[in-house]
Formats: structure tokens, C-alpha cells, sequence
């Protein structure tokens, strides 16, 4: 009855904003690539690693997010309040990484550094915020008293809340500013550790689906 209930919701228009907003939040990084000039041959590739990253990762929050929305009841205060400060926060993630790959050739070397650091520094605290904002997310779910999915469900939904809690940290950690000055093939290792939540979801989707796709097989 609970599945059947969730299938027949109506879609709230907050979430119909919410892919409206993902989908411009592609749109503007790709335009930003597509306005970014190379000026050497290395470049070229730099921008094309950093538009992939943009994408996967605005997909896979949005995968995770039309499935906790899916079942989530949408129309209290606290949700409400978080969906609009996630929201916020993804639109922040083309123009923020933006900030730290596409910079003005004209601007100087001292500044252009320092450019760099800000935006690394204010991305990583946005992608630590959209994290606990969907722990908080699961953790609403995975309240067995509130009834909102099956008890099994619950289980799903109680390992993806510590796990994006867990991510949440990591990127929390990355803003300490060794991990901006240490560099790992030329690259600083908080970016590296930008790294891991995607390759969290991707690995553990084919690994285990249900565990990020919050189903229970059949053959359960």
C-alpha cells in the first residue's frame, strides 16, 4: 500500500523546478567550455576532464535526488527549505568549477592563482553541503516510525545516509588548505578527493544497485 501510494503522488512542482534547474546548471557548463578558448593543446583536454566532471557530477545528484523525491513528502516546512538550499547549491557548481578551469588568459599569474584557490575552496563547501543535504534526505527515510517506505527500504536508505554523511566529511576535509598546495601528477589532491563520492555511486550502482538505487530485488 505504501508503494502504491508513493507511485500515485503527484508530482510536486518543486520538483519539476528541480530538473528545470539541473538541466540549466548542464547547459551553463557546457556553454562556459564551449566560450573557453584553448590557447595550447593541453588545455584542450583539461577542459574536456573538467566538463566531465560538471556533468557526472550534477547526474548523479540528480539521480539520487528524483529518487529520494520519489517517496519524500515534499510539501513540509524542512523539506521545503532544504530542497530550495540544494537547489542553490547546484546552480553555484558550473560557476565554481568554472572559476577554478576556465580563466581569462588576460588576468595576471598572482591573481589568477588566488582565483583559483577561493573558487576550489567554495566548491568544496558546496559539494559538502548538497552531501549532507541528502543525508539528511535518507535519514528522513530511513525512519522507520515515519512510515514513509518498507522496513526493508528503511535498511537502504539508513547505509546511504552514514555513507553520504562519510563523503560529506571527506569533502569537508579537502578545504583544508595542504590539500589545495599538494599536488599529485600536477593536479591538487582535494580534486582527487572531489573524486571519490562519484566513484562511490558509479562502483556501488554496478555493484550493488539497490544499495543506490534504493529497490529491493525481486530475488529478495
Amino acid at each position: 500500500m505504501q508503494r502504491e501510494a508513493a507511485e500515485k503522488r503527484p508530482r510536486a512542482r518543486i520538483e519539476t523546478l528541480a530538473d528545470l534547474i539541473f538541466g540549466l546548471s548542464l547547459s551553463v557548463g557546457s556553454v562556459a567550455a564551449i566560450a573557453s578558448s584553448p590557447t595550447t593543446p593541453a588545455e584542450i583536454g583539461s577542459h574536456i576532464l573538467a566538463f566531465m566532471f560538471t556533468f557526472l557530477l550534477l547526474i548523479t545528484a540528480w539521480l539520487i535526488y528524483t529518487g529520494f523525491m520519489s517517496v519524500l513528502p515534499v510539501e513540509t516546512r524542512t523539506i521545503v527549505f532544504l530542497n530550495v538550499a540544494l537547489l542553490l547549491l547546484v546552480t553555484l557548481i558550473p560557476y565554481l568549477l568554472n572559476s577554478v578551469e576556465f580563466i581569462s588568459p588576460s588576468v595576471p599569474a598572482a591573481d589568477a592563482s588566488a582565483i583559483k584557490d577561493v573558487a576550489s575552496l567554495l566548491f568544496a563547501l558546496d559539494f559538502t553541503g548538497i552531501l549532507v543535504i541528502m543525508a539528511v534526505f535518507a535519514h528522513v527515510l530511513s525512519l522507520e516510525e515515519k512510515k514513509l517506505v518498507a522496513p526493508e527500504l528503511a535498511k537502504l536508505f539508513r547505509n546511504g545516509r552514514n555513507r553520504m554523511a562519510a563523503l560529506a566529511v571527506l569533502t569537508a576535509i579537502s578545504i583544508a588548505p595542504p590539500f589545495g598546495q599538494v599536488l599529485i601528477l600536477g593536479v591538487p589532491a582535494r580534486l582527487f578527493m572531489w573524486y571519490v563520492p562519484l566513484i562511490s555511486y558509479w562502483v556501488g550502482r554496478a555493484v550493488s544497485p539497490e544499495s543506490r538505487t534504493y529497490k529491493i530485488s525481486r530475488a529478495e
